[in-house]
C-alpha cells in the first residue's frame, strides 16, 4: 500500500483518481444498459427471460420466474442452525434501530380557524435489489427489507440473479422470508431493474427500486429514475479510516481489507499522522493477506485505489474526511467520541478499536446501504424515510382567508399569474 504525504502534489492526484475511477466504465456500461431498459419496456416477459437466460440461468422461464412457497421452505432444510440463528438476531437489531426512525403524521392549529398539518404514509409498492448467484449477501436483503417493512409498506417484492441451476441461493430465500419479503423473482442485473421499473406481463411494476448491485444496476437504476423513485446510486465500496498513534496496527490493516475485498474498484484508505503506525499497517497488510480468499481482489483494490496518507495533526485528517464524504469512516482514535461532532460527510461512522466496519455490515442494526463516490455529502444511509411519503394539508376559515387575500393577490398579480389572483378575489367580494 503506497504512502502518500497529503501536502504533496500527489495527495491530491489520488483524491482525483479515486473519485473518477468509474467514470470510463460508466460510459461503456450506459449505452449497454440503454439496450436492455427498452428492449424490456416494449418487449416485456419476452424480453426479460431472454436476459435471464443469457447472463443467468438458462433454466428460468415465466413458468418458474417466481420463487414459490415450497422453495422457500426446502431453504430452511439447506442452511445451517447457526446462520439462522445468527440472521434472526441481526433482524432484531436491525428493526429495532430502524423504529426509532418513525415519523408521525402531525397537526397544528393557529387562530382565526386555521388547520395545519403533514400526513405521513408509507410506499404501496417497493422492489428490493439484492446481489444473488455465487456471491449472495443475505444480510442485504435484511438491509433493503426491514426498513420498508418497518415503515408500513404492504408490497415488498425482491428481485435477485438465480444460480446457474434456476435456483435462488438459500440463504437469500430464508433472509428474505424473516424480513417479510412478499414476493421474490428470480432475475438480476438491468433487466431486473428494468423489470420493476415499467413492469411485465409476470412483473408488476413498483414504486420505488432500492438496494445496492454491480455498475450495470447502478446505470440501470440511474436510467430509470423518474420513471421511479430509487434510493441512490451506489458506487464501489470505500472505508476510510483516521488513526493516531495508539491505534492497532493488525486491526486497522484488517479493517481496510474488508471493503478491499468486495471489488477491484473499491477503495481502502488509511489517514494518519503517524508514521511508525503507517509503516505497521503495511507490515500487517502484507501478513494478513497471504490467509485471505480473496487476496487477489484485495491486492488489485489496494494497490490501484488504497493508500495511507500522512498529515500533521487530527483535525487536518477530518477535513481531509470530509472532503473525500467515504461511506465507512472508522475513527481508530483514542477518544474518538470527542470529534464525532467535527465529522461533516460520512455515510456510517465507527467509534473506537472495537467497532469494526463489518459491525455495521450484519449486526449492529444501522443500515449498510450507504452512500458512495463522494455522496455522502447530501445523501444518507437507507433508512425508514426512504419508504414514506409526506402530504400537507390546509384548512382556512373565511376570516383566515380574507386576512391574507390581498397579500396572495399581491404576490399571484407581481407573477402574472391573474387567475390565481381572482380565485382570491371571488371569495373576497
Amino acid at each position: 500500500m503506497k504512502i502518500i504525504y497529503a501536502k504533496n502534489s500527489e495527495g491530491q492526484e489520488y483524491l482525483r483518481q479515486i473519485k473518477n475511477r468509474e467514470d470510463e466504465v460508466q460510459r461503456e456500461v450506459s449505452i449497454i444498459v440503454q439496450e436492455i431498459l427498452s428492449e424490456i419496456k416494449e418487449k416485456g416477459d419476452e424480453a426479460l427471460i431472454k436476459y435471464i437466460n443469457k447472463f443467468d440461468s438458462a433454466l428460468v422461464k415465466v413458468e418458474n420466474l417466481v420463487v414459490t412457497e415450497s422453495e422457500i421452505k426446502e431453504a430452511y432444510d439447506k442452511v445451517e442452525d447457526e446462520f439462522l440463528v445468527a440472521l434472526k438476531e441481526a433482524a432484531e437489531n436491525i428493526k429495532f434501530f430502524h423504529e426509532k426512525q418513525l415519523r408521525n403524521s402531525w397537526i397544528v392549529t393557529k387562530g382565526k380557524g386555521i388547520i395545519l398539518g403533514q400526513t405521513v404514509r408509507a410506499l404501496e409498492d417497493v422492489g428490493i435489489y439484492v446481489p444473488g448467484g455465487t456471491a449472495a449477501y443475505p444480510s442485504s436483503v435484511l438491509m433493503n427489507a426491514i426498513p420498508a417493512k418497518v415503515a408500513g409498506v404492504k408490497n415488498i417484492v425482491m428481485v435477485t440473479p438465480p444460480m446457474k441451476n434456476g435456483e435462488i441461493n438459500p440463504n437469500i430465500l430464508v433472509a428474505a422470508d424473516i424480513a417479510g419479503v412478499n414476493k421474490i423473482y428470480k432475475v438480476g442485473g438491468a433487466q431486473a431493474v428494468a423489470a420493476l421499473a415499467y413492469g411485465t406481463e409476470t412483473v408488476a411494476k413498483v414504486d420505488k427500486i432500492v438496494g445496492p448491485g454491480n455498475i450495470y444496476v447502478a446505470i440501470a437504476k440511474k436510467l430509470v429514475y423518474g420513471n421511479v423513485d430509487i434510493d441512490m446510486i451506489a458506487g464501489p465500496s470505500e472505508i476510510l479510516i483516521i488513526a493516531d498513534e495508539y491505534a492497532n496496527p493488525a486491526f486497522v490493516a484488517a479493517d481496510l481489507m474488508s471493503q478491499a475485498e468486495h471489488d477491484k474498484l473499491s477503495s481502502a484508505i488509511l489517514i494518519t499522522y503517524s508514521e511508525t503506525l503507517a509503516g505497521n499497517v503495511q507490515i500487517e497488510l502484507d501478513r494478513q493477506m497471504k490467509g485471505l480468499n480473496r487476496k487477489e481482489i484485495i491486492k488489485d483494490s489496494i494497490d490501484n485505489y488504497g493508500a495511507i496518507i500522512i498529515v500533521d495533526s487530527i483535525d487536518e485528517a477530518i477535513a481531509m474526511s470530509n472532503e473525500i464524504a467515504p461511506e465507512h469512516l472508522e475513527l481508530s482514535i483514542r477518544e474518538p467520541m470527542a470529534h464525532l461532532g467535527n465529522i461533516k460527510n460520512a455515510g456510517s461512522i465507527f467509534l473506537g478499536d472495537y467497532s469494526p466496519e463489518p459491525l455495521g455490515d450484519y449486526m449492529a442494526g444501522p443500515n449498510h446501504v450507504l452512500p458512495t463516490s463522494g455522496t455522502a455529502r447530501f445523501f444518507s444511509a437507507l433508512s425508514v424515510d426512504n419508504f414514506i411519503k409526506k402530504s400537507s394539508f390546509i384548512q382556512y376559515s373565511k376570516d383566515a382567508l380574507l386576512d391574507v387575500g390581498n397579500n396572495i393577490i399581491k404576490l399571484a398579480e407581481t407573477e402574472g399569474l391573474d387567475a390565481h389572483a381572482n380565485s382570491i378575489k371571488v371569495r373576497m367580494r
